[in-house]
């Protein structure tokens, strides 16, 4: 029979169970912690768990998404949480729970404060038809954001990601993640995404391991690539030159998966990278840092 235990409000807490022999000196405890570079709009953050026992699953929900963990070693999970760009400052609570080799579960909930970002607006000059489309593409842009919408609402259940993110192209990111961008004077949604420098032909190379489920010409974003890399963790190339996948197929990390270019609404070659975690809007360039905090 399965028990449950509950580790109060706090990223560490040991608790002794009540009606339940445990061995003296050894309480079972969770211990939970953070790494990022910030906790604020766009970023992501790791979380890990230890316990004073062995766990065999543990997950948490945090902004209304199930967050998935992996064993890093014995002692430590690891899960990832994205925070959206529009996430407004506020402690948001990160319930955790966890069962261990003897089929005992123990919750706690963390405490995760996510601080004010203020993002920049940039002003745009682009083709009038990518600012105030004709009427007969209206139909295909409401079906490609349906699209769209679906595969990041998805998660898969196969976790393909492993260790660090490539950077897709060798240049710096050229336009800052979440800055407001003014198209021929009218305002849109913020940059969801990081622009890298490249010259058309630049070959993209996938960041890390995953399957592409979309490989095809969308209408604001030209020739798109989208990787799914499993556990609701999605990387998004635009404006590509040309596409040397197809849907459907497992990619390996460094893999060519198309060439830079500036197909759609654009207004010069580079790379759009977009990257969603569980349906947030995070920056490439923190996924990137992931695992260089230690």
């Amino acid at each position: 029979m399965q028990r449950v235990v509950n580790v109060g409000w706090v990223g560490f807490a040991i608790l002794t169970i009540s009606g339940i022999a445990v061995p003296q000196g050894q309480p079972h405890s969770l211990e939970v912690s953070h790494k990022a570079r910030s906790v604020q709009p766009g970023e992501v953050v790791v979380l890990e768990v230890r316990s004073s026992r062995l766990l065999v699953t543990v997950r948490a929900t945090v902004f209304g998404s199930s967050i998935r963990f992996f064993p890093d070693s014995e002692a430590v999970w690891r899960g990832l949480v994205g925070i959206d760009l529009e996430t407004r400052p506020d402690e948001y609570a990160v319930a955790v729970h966890a069962t261990d080799s003897h089929d005992e579960t123990v919750r706690t909930t963390y405490a995760l404060s996510v601080e004010s970002k203020d993002f920049p607006t940039r002003h745009l000059t682009v083709a009038p038809s990518f600012v105030d489309p004709p009427p007969d593409v209206l139909d295909r842009i409401q079906r490609e954001a349906a699209l769209q919408d679906g595969i990041f609402k998805a998660s898969t259940d196969v976790r393909q990601w492993r260790g660090g993110f490539l950077r897709p192209v060798p240049g710096d990111a050229s336009s800052s993640f979440g800055r407001r961008s003014v198209f021929n004077g009218q305002p849109r949604r913020p940059h969801s995404g990081t622009d890298f420098k490249a010259a058309s032909g630049t070959a993209i190379r996938a960041p890390n391991v995953g399957t592409v489920v979309l490989a095809n010409e969308l209408y604001f974003s030209g020739n798109v690539v989208i990787i799914d890399h499993g556990w609701g963790l999605y990387s998004y190339f635009a404006h590509l030159s040309t596409i040397d996948v197809a849907k459907g197929d497992a990619v390996t990390q460094g893999q060519v998966v198309g060439k830079v270019g500036a197909t759609g609404r654009v207004t010069g070659p580079h790379l759009h990278w977009t990257v969603r975690l569980n349906n947030a809007r995070v920056d490439p360039v923190a996924l990137m840092a992931l695992f260089q905090l230690d």
